[in-house]
Protein backbone atom coordinates (compact mmCIF):
# COMPACT_ATOMS: atom_id res chain seq x y z
CA UNK A 1 0.00 0.00 0.00
CA UNK A 2 1.01 3.39 -0.96
CA UNK A 3 -0.50 6.58 0.90
CA UNK A 4 0.34 9.96 -1.10
CA UNK A 5 -0.59 13.15 0.48
CA UNK A 6 1.72 14.93 -2.00
CA UNK A 7 -0.22 13.32 -5.11
CA UNK A 8 -3.13 12.96 -3.33
CA UNK A 9 -3.58 9.18 -4.11
CA UNK A 10 -3.88 5.84 -2.11
CA UNK A 11 -3.02 2.52 -4.13
CA UNK A 12 -4.42 -0.45 -2.04
CA UNK A 13 -2.48 -3.27 -2.82
CA UNK A 14 -4.44 -6.60 -3.74
CA UNK A 15 -2.64 -10.03 -3.17
CA UNK A 16 -1.83 -11.74 -6.50
CA UNK A 17 -2.62 -8.90 -8.65
CA UNK A 18 0.29 -7.35 -9.65
CA UNK A 19 0.39 -4.87 -6.89
CA UNK A 20 4.21 -5.30 -6.23
CA UNK A 21 5.22 -4.18 -9.47
CA UNK A 22 2.62 -1.31 -9.32
CA UNK A 23 4.62 -0.34 -6.22
CA UNK A 24 7.64 -0.61 -7.47
CA UNK A 25 7.00 1.82 -10.22
CA UNK A 26 5.26 4.26 -7.85
CA UNK A 27 7.79 4.49 -5.16
CA UNK A 28 10.57 5.28 -8.26
CA UNK A 29 8.77 8.44 -8.36
CA UNK A 30 8.02 8.89 -3.99
CA UNK A 31 7.44 11.88 -2.57
CA UNK A 32 9.68 12.60 0.68
CA UNK A 33 6.31 12.39 3.18
CA UNK A 34 4.99 9.41 0.98
CA UNK A 35 3.85 6.94 3.42
CA UNK A 36 4.90 3.62 1.84
CA UNK A 37 3.84 0.08 3.55
CA UNK A 38 5.29 -3.31 2.54
CA UNK A 39 8.36 -5.25 1.84
CA UNK A 40 9.63 -3.27 -1.68
CA UNK A 41 13.06 -1.49 -0.90
CA UNK A 42 11.97 1.81 -0.51
CA UNK A 43 9.13 0.71 2.36
CA UNK A 44 11.65 -1.03 3.99
CA UNK A 45 13.56 1.71 4.22
CA UNK A 46 10.68 3.68 5.35
CA UNK A 47 9.71 1.29 7.59
CA UNK A 48 10.11 3.23 11.11
CA UNK A 49 7.88 6.15 9.74
CA UNK A 50 4.64 3.54 10.62
CA UNK A 51 5.23 3.15 14.11
CA UNK A 52 4.29 6.93 14.32
CA UNK A 53 0.90 6.67 12.46
CA UNK A 54 -2.46 5.44 14.00
CA UNK A 55 -4.02 3.36 11.99
CA UNK A 56 -7.44 1.54 12.73
CA UNK A 57 -6.17 -1.48 11.88
CA UNK A 58 -3.04 -3.54 10.68
CA UNK A 59 -0.92 -1.39 9.03
CA UNK A 60 0.93 -4.39 5.91
CA UNK A 61 1.30 -4.48 2.05
CA UNK A 62 -2.13 -5.38 2.13
CA UNK A 63 -4.14 -3.10 4.21
CA UNK A 64 -7.63 -1.83 3.15
CA UNK A 65 -9.10 1.16 3.30
CA UNK A 66 -10.57 0.63 6.45
CA UNK A 67 -7.34 -0.10 8.14
CA UNK A 68 -5.57 2.99 7.48
CA UNK A 69 -8.67 5.30 8.97
CA UNK A 70 -6.97 7.62 11.46
CA UNK A 71 -3.55 8.03 9.17
CA UNK A 72 -4.64 10.68 7.87
CA UNK A 73 -6.86 13.42 8.76
CA UNK A 74 -10.80 12.54 7.35
CA UNK A 75 -11.17 15.64 5.76
CA UNK A 76 -7.66 14.71 3.80
CA UNK A 77 -8.40 11.61 2.80
CA UNK A 78 -11.96 12.24 1.34
CA UNK A 79 -9.62 14.50 -0.90
CA UNK A 80 -7.86 11.52 -2.12
CA UNK A 81 -7.72 9.32 -5.24
CA UNK A 82 -7.89 5.48 -4.03
CA UNK A 83 -7.07 2.54 -7.00
CA UNK A 84 -6.20 -0.70 -6.96
CA UNK A 85 -4.97 -3.38 -9.73
CA UNK A 86 -7.24 -6.26 -10.58
CA UNK A 87 -6.51 -9.49 -12.09
CA UNK A 88 -8.65 -12.57 -13.76
CA UNK A 89 -9.56 -14.87 -11.03
CA UNK A 90 -8.55 -18.10 -12.57
CA UNK A 91 -4.98 -16.43 -13.35
CA UNK A 92 -5.01 -15.25 -9.70
CA UNK A 93 -5.75 -18.45 -8.19
CA UNK A 94 -3.07 -20.45 -9.86
CA UNK A 95 -0.82 -17.58 -9.47
CA UNK A 96 -1.83 -17.31 -5.32
CA UNK A 97 -1.22 -21.40 -5.00
CA UNK A 98 2.20 -21.74 -6.94
CA UNK A 99 3.24 -18.06 -4.55
CA UNK A 100 1.89 -20.53 -1.27
CA UNK A 101 3.96 -23.52 -2.24
CA UNK A 102 6.93 -21.83 -2.58
CA UNK A 103 6.75 -20.32 1.28
CA UNK A 104 8.39 -22.08 3.84
CA UNK A 105 6.32 -19.93 6.23
CA UNK A 106 3.96 -21.72 9.14
CA UNK A 107 0.46 -20.74 7.78
CA UNK A 108 -2.78 -23.17 7.02
CA UNK A 109 -2.99 -21.32 3.53
CA UNK A 110 0.70 -22.66 3.14
CA UNK A 111 0.07 -26.27 4.19
CA UNK A 112 -2.53 -26.69 2.56
CA UNK A 113 -1.18 -25.88 -0.86
CA UNK A 114 1.79 -28.03 -0.49
CA UNK A 115 0.34 -31.14 0.61
CA UNK A 116 -2.32 -31.08 -2.48
CA UNK A 117 -2.35 -30.47 -5.98
CA UNK A 118 -3.91 -27.65 -7.59
CA UNK A 119 -7.67 -29.41 -7.90
CA UNK A 120 -7.54 -30.26 -4.63
CA UNK A 121 -6.40 -26.63 -3.81
CA UNK A 122 -9.25 -25.56 -5.57
CA UNK A 123 -11.84 -27.78 -4.22
CA UNK A 124 -10.90 -27.52 -0.34
CA UNK A 125 -13.16 -25.64 1.67
CA UNK A 126 -11.23 -23.50 3.50
CA UNK A 127 -9.87 -22.39 -0.07
CA UNK A 128 -12.69 -21.62 -0.69
CA UNK A 129 -13.97 -19.47 2.05
CA UNK A 130 -10.89 -17.28 2.06
CA UNK A 131 -11.19 -16.43 -1.07
CA UNK A 132 -14.87 -15.24 -1.16
CA UNK A 133 -14.66 -13.85 2.18
CA UNK A 134 -12.19 -10.71 0.28
CA UNK A 135 -13.67 -9.97 -3.34
CA UNK A 136 -12.04 -7.36 -4.75
CA UNK A 137 -14.34 -4.74 -3.51
CA UNK A 138 -14.04 -5.45 -0.22
CA UNK A 139 -10.15 -3.55 0.02
CA UNK A 140 -11.92 -0.12 -0.88
CA UNK A 141 -14.19 -0.61 1.84
CA UNK A 142 -14.37 2.25 4.73
CA UNK A 143 -15.06 1.26 8.48
CA UNK A 144 -18.60 1.50 7.75
CA UNK A 145 -18.48 -1.34 5.68
CA UNK A 146 -19.67 1.04 2.35
CA UNK A 147 -16.97 0.88 -0.79
CA UNK A 148 -15.36 3.81 -1.37
CA UNK A 149 -15.08 5.95 -5.07
CA UNK A 150 -12.10 3.90 -6.92
CA UNK A 151 -10.32 3.68 -9.93
CA UNK A 152 -10.27 -0.66 -10.47
CA UNK A 153 -7.00 -1.13 -13.05
CA UNK A 154 -7.40 -4.78 -14.86
CA UNK A 155 -3.93 -6.20 -14.94
CA UNK A 156 -4.64 -7.63 -18.36
CA UNK A 157 -5.25 -4.72 -19.75
CA UNK A 158 -3.27 -2.09 -18.10
CA UNK A 159 -2.17 0.11 -20.27
CA UNK A 160 -5.66 0.64 -21.28
CA UNK A 161 -6.89 1.20 -17.66
CA UNK A 162 -3.67 3.77 -16.79
CA UNK A 163 -4.30 6.95 -18.70
CA UNK A 164 -7.16 8.01 -15.68
CA UNK A 165 -4.49 7.21 -13.34
CA UNK A 166 -1.55 8.79 -15.15
CA UNK A 167 -3.73 12.13 -15.93
CA UNK A 168 -4.05 12.58 -11.98
CA UNK A 169 -0.88 11.51 -11.21
CA UNK A 170 1.18 13.67 -13.64
CA UNK A 171 3.15 10.70 -15.12
CA UNK A 172 2.27 7.01 -16.44
CA UNK A 173 3.89 4.71 -13.93
CA UNK A 174 6.31 2.53 -15.46
CA UNK A 175 5.50 -0.74 -14.02
CA UNK A 176 7.46 -3.47 -14.28
CA UNK A 177 6.89 -7.24 -14.17
CA UNK A 178 7.93 -8.66 -10.01
CA UNK A 179 7.00 -11.31 -7.83
CA UNK A 180 6.48 -13.94 -10.35
CA UNK A 181 5.10 -17.04 -9.40
CA UNK A 182 7.03 -20.62 -10.67
CA UNK A 183 4.07 -21.52 -13.29
CA UNK A 184 3.08 -21.84 -17.03
CA UNK A 185 1.95 -18.74 -18.04
CA UNK A 186 -0.95 -20.13 -19.88
CA UNK A 187 -3.17 -20.58 -16.62
CA UNK A 188 -5.85 -22.45 -18.21
CA UNK A 189 -3.89 -25.57 -18.92
CA UNK A 190 -3.82 -25.71 -15.44
CA UNK A 191 -7.97 -26.48 -14.77
CA UNK A 192 -10.15 -29.11 -15.57
CA UNK A 193 -13.87 -28.42 -15.92
CA UNK A 194 -14.82 -29.16 -12.48
CA UNK A 195 -11.74 -27.15 -11.06
CA UNK A 196 -13.10 -24.14 -13.54
CA UNK A 197 -16.32 -24.55 -12.55
CA UNK A 198 -15.59 -23.88 -8.48
CA UNK A 199 -13.51 -20.99 -9.11
CA UNK A 200 -16.40 -19.49 -10.93
CA UNK A 201 -18.78 -19.72 -8.39
CA UNK A 202 -16.05 -19.16 -5.78
CA UNK A 203 -14.91 -15.47 -7.37
CA UNK A 204 -18.21 -15.10 -8.92
CA UNK A 205 -18.72 -11.38 -7.70
CA UNK A 206 -15.22 -10.20 -9.41
CA UNK A 207 -15.86 -12.40 -12.29
CA UNK A 208 -19.20 -10.62 -13.14
CA UNK A 209 -18.10 -7.44 -11.54
CA UNK A 210 -14.90 -7.25 -14.43
CA UNK A 211 -16.41 -9.04 -16.82
CA UNK A 212 -13.85 -11.89 -16.39
CA UNK A 213 -13.92 -15.03 -19.04
CA UNK A 214 -12.39 -18.78 -18.22
CA UNK A 215 -11.45 -18.69 -21.99
CA UNK A 216 -10.68 -14.79 -22.95
CA UNK A 217 -10.77 -13.59 -27.01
Amino acid sequence: MIISPGRRYVFVHIPKTGGTSMALALEARAMADDILIGDTPKARRRRGRLKRLNARGRLWKHSTLADIEGVLPQAAMAGMLAFTLVRNPWDRVVSYYHWLRAQDFDHAAVRRARRTDFAGFVADPATAASLSAHPYGSYLRGPDGRERPAYFLRLEALEEDLAPLAAHLGFRPDVPRANRSGRAADWRAYYDAATAERVAGICGEDIARFGYRFDPP
